[in-house]
């Protein structure tokens, strides 16, 4: 049996997603996650105009070899692009041998490591009120752990707080559908410095101390700033800090170990081993934080993961709403699988996403399950994708005060 035909689907209910589908030739079809948030189309192109017709004739049952191919045998090698494309083909691939098997995946990479897989939910508010009254309601709904962002004095709109509003919100996305160009937000990192511990005191003095909280600081401190905060957050205990600093300097994070002893994590942005060489052997985090669709699919990301291992370093696996239905069901084979296993991040998706994408993952006091249909356990209707068009939308820019353009 080979691969026949390979499809590429671009979708649009309330975000991008691109998904593709491979059929084999006795009929048998698989599902990946290319979504690449922003640059859907780029990475829609690479699939249909490159490695479609590479794919054509190919074992569908030769999955590292095809990896090594769509890998090693292109000069270019790496990049968001590259290997968002490389892990829609990888996704399904494992979900036609699983299928073929009668299983789900998590069966194929060795079987349940525990019964279900903690996840975190997304507070935010523009103030700490708003921020309070949305943690309880995760709470209400069962969440043990939250990632928590809030407004910023003397600042407007900026990444990960919601803006419609205080309550309970699934839908924060921050990727504008603002035509020609991406929307600019405005940054000061002293404000930030200073506003945030309190904001955790107060999270502590209500909630208490079994509350898992998590934060995310998106890239947007220099490796000094980092250590600092790092250090003054220290009585809050946190889960983790999130993307203390830029990720490409790996040897920056050698400070901010040096000064605290915050759980770092960091890699949302990352698509290789490569990127993490150094953050690993040192042991400069705690957490990996890339994405299954952005990192080569589920064979590169279980490698990644069990070379972290080694290192006594735990997953913390991207999941937001920028990745499909399917990359979310990717990850959660392989949280349920895996032995060092940390927390999984959770942005439900919207009714409109879940009638395109049909899932079986199910959610229980604060953990999900991806479920026990073959494969993946996820479903496409092409009809349903095909009544949402694209529609171009970017991530913001970010600025300082004085107009200089920073960190995102």
């Amino acid at each position: 049996m080979t691969i026949e035909i390979v499809d590429v689907t671009i979708t649009s209910p309330g975000r991008n997603f691109v998904t593709l589908k491979i059929t084999t030739s006795d009929g048998i079809t698989g599902l990946g996650d290319a979504t690449l948030n922003g640059r859907e189309l780029a990475v829609a192109a690479y699939l249909s105009e490159h490695v479609a017709s590479m794919l054509v004739g190919r074992d569908e049952d030769r999955i590292e070899d095809t990896w090594q191919y769509l890998y090693r045998g292109p000069y270019w090698r790496r990049g968001p692009v590259t290997m968002a494309a490389i892990a829609a083909v990888d996704m399904a691939l494992w979900d036609i041998k699983a299928k073929k098997a009668g299983m789900p995946l998590y069966q194929l990479l060795g079987g349940a490591s525990r019964e279900g897989v903690r996840v975190y939910a997304h507070a935010s508010g523009t103030d700490y009120a708003a921020l309070s009254n949305a943690i309880t309601g995760y709470k209400e709904l069962g969440y043990t752990a939250v990632r928590v962002q809030t407004g910023v004095p003397g600042l407007g709109q900026i990444y990960g707080v919601s803006n419609a509003g205080p309550g309970v919100r699934y839908d924060y996305e921050p990727a504008k559908r603002s035509g020609a160009r991406p929307a600019e937000e405005t940054w000061d990192t002293r404000n930030y410095l200073s506003h945030m511990p309190g904001i955790f005191a107060q999270i502590r003095e209500e909630f208490g101390t079994d509350l898992r909280i998590l934060h995310d600081g998106h890239h947007r401190m220099s490796p000094i700033e980092a250590a600092r905060f790092a250090k003054d957050i220290e009585p809050y205990d946190l889960f983790w800090l999130e993307d203390c600093t830029p990720g490409e300097d790996q040897t920056a994070l050698r400070l901010v170990r040096q000064h605290s002893t915050t759980p770092l994590a960091i890699g949302e942005v990352f698509n290789s081993v490569y990127d993490y060489q150094t953050l690993i052997t040192e042991r400069l985090i705690d957490y990996v934080r890339s994405a299954v669709t952005h990192t080569g699919g589920i064979t590169a990301m279980k490698k990644l993961l069990d070379f972290a291992a080694i290192y006594g370093i735990k997953s913390g696996i991207h999941g937001p709403t920028d990745i499909s239905p399917v990359g979310m069901a990717a990850a959660l084979h392989l949280d349920l699988a895996i032995h060092n296993f940390g927390i999984q991040e959770y942005m439900p998706h919207n009714e409109k996403t879940l009638e395109v994408f049909q899932t079986s993952f199910t959610f229980d006091e604060g953990f999900l399950h991806p479920g026990d249909l073959p494969g993946l356990g996820v479903e496409l209707d092409e009809e349903a994708a095909a009544a949402h068009e694209y529609t171009k939308a970017y991530l913001p820019v970010n600025r300082l005060l004085d107009g200089t353009v920073h960190d995102w």
